[in-house]
């Protein structure tokens, strides 16, 4: 029974960890966003794993896509779906002046920009930032302009 219990505890953390895993803006690898496809945000209203056949470079990163739809939109304006403080939380940047990463499924699209969300674990609990940014969107919005720019400037 000991055995049992310590596996689904093992079990029950896995999943935990996958559900709110955080992907840095751009990895070791150049890839953006941990391979999420940016275009499904705006036309399919989700979060949505691209594909590596359907890639594109971008300023030195590369995105993937669900489709060669998707892909082309991307490649014919590729600012237009770009998230916002180059991927990294947009709550941490206008809140705490700092780069979290993010959970791509946890995001949030207003006035056609894509914002991102860190969503996880922290000091114990889950603090999901999208909620704190959609009880004040419209301050967080208003600083996050003056902020990015400070935040740009540090490592």
């Amino acid at each position: 029974m000991k055995k049992f219990s310590s596996i689904f505890t093992f079990i029950l953390l896995f999943i935990s960890m996958n559900i709110f895993a955080q992907t840095e803006a751009v990895d070791a690898n150049g890839l953006a966003i941990g391979g999420y496809d940016v275009v499904s945000y705006f036309q399919d209203f989700k979060a949505a794993k691209g594909d590596a056949k359907f890639s594109a470079n971008h300023n030195n990163v590369t995105y993937y896509f669900t489709s060669q739809a998707h892909k082309d939109a991307f490649k014919a304006k590729p600012e237009q779906f770009l998230p916002q403080c180059n991927g990294v939380c947009a709550w941490g940047v206008a809140e705490k002046l700092s780069k979290f990463p993010v959970n791509p499924e946890s995001f949030k699209v207003t006035d056609n920009k894509l914002y991102l969300f860190y969503d996880g674990a922290f000091q114990g609990q889950r603090l999901d930032t999208k909620e704190l940014w959609i009880k004040d969107e419209k301050t967080y919005l208003q600083k996050l302009p003056a902020k990015w720019e400070e935040v740009k400037k540090t490592k």
